[in-house]
């Protein structure tokens, strides 16, 4: 049995689609989480209430974009969507918490 190992030109590559799926799909996570508790909390539900179920969501979000990020085609676009969409999500959150405690 053979193991398949990249070529060293390949590790780059590699290592890119590895860190886009840890450190993208964290903030992307971290943004789903921000958002969601803030939205629920503007819609009425008590704030640990959103807590608990935002985060037990946000682990099937993680293992979605986790391994949505080893199956898309371009490394550059799934930098864009997990940390672009991450940031997107956190300023949204941030910009609605302060409209929410105003």
């Amino acid at each position: 049995m053979s193991l398949f190992i990249p070529h060293r030109a390949a590790w780059p590559g590699v290592l890119s689609r590895v860190a886009a799926a840890v450190l993208g799909g964290y903030a992307f996570t971290w943004g789903f989480a921000a958002l969601g508790m803030a939205a629920l909390s503007a819609l009425g539900v008590d704030f640990h209430d959103a807590e608990t179920g935002v985060l037990m969501l946000s682990f099937l979000v993680f293992l979605g974009v986790f391994l949505w990020a080893f199956a898309h085609g371009s490394v550059a676009r799934v930098w864009l969507v997990l940390a672009g969409g991450g940031g997107a999500m956190v300023l949204s959150a941030l910009g609605l918490q302060r409209v929410l405690l105003a």
